[in-house]
């Protein structure tokens, strides 16, 4: 687990790019703010996390599986990564700002996604 990255990951930058191509300009992993976001518009008061499936437990997802071995303890894990999310985004929305969540395999379709993220953030 040492090798999993907090942030730059794949998604990450595949999000990252799209928005900049598309005009948008940003700020990174805001630690001021609950859930340390991984996308961050402050003029617009909206913040985009950027989610491993397997991590963060996408529902109905093949990459959210859990290991054969150790149940207990990868469910337990799970569980609290889950509800620290959900702690974030709840804090985010009581201060004001609006949450996307983009799941790690849905930046596998780039076209997709980018009109997702145009219809959270609206004209660049």
């Amino acid at each position: 687990m040492r090798r999993i990255r907090g942030r730059d990951s794949g998604p990450e930058l595949v999000v990252r790019r799209l928005l900049h191509k598309s005009g948008y300009r940003y700020r990174l992993h805001r630690n001021d703010l609950p859930g340390r976001p991984d996308i961050v518009f402050p003029s617009r008061r909206k913040v985009i996390f950027v989610h491993g499936c397997f991590w963060h437990r996408h529902r109905g997802c093949k990459y959210a599986y859990t290991p054969k071995s150790r149940t207990q303890f990868w469910e337990d894990k799970f569980a609290q990564n889950v509800k620290r999310d959900a702690r974030a985004e709840a804090d985010l929305r009581d201060r004001g700002w609006e949450t996307m969540t983009v799941w790690e395999c849905e930046t596998r379709d780039a076209s997709l996604l980018l009109i997702r993220l145009v219809n959270f953030l609206g004209d660049a």
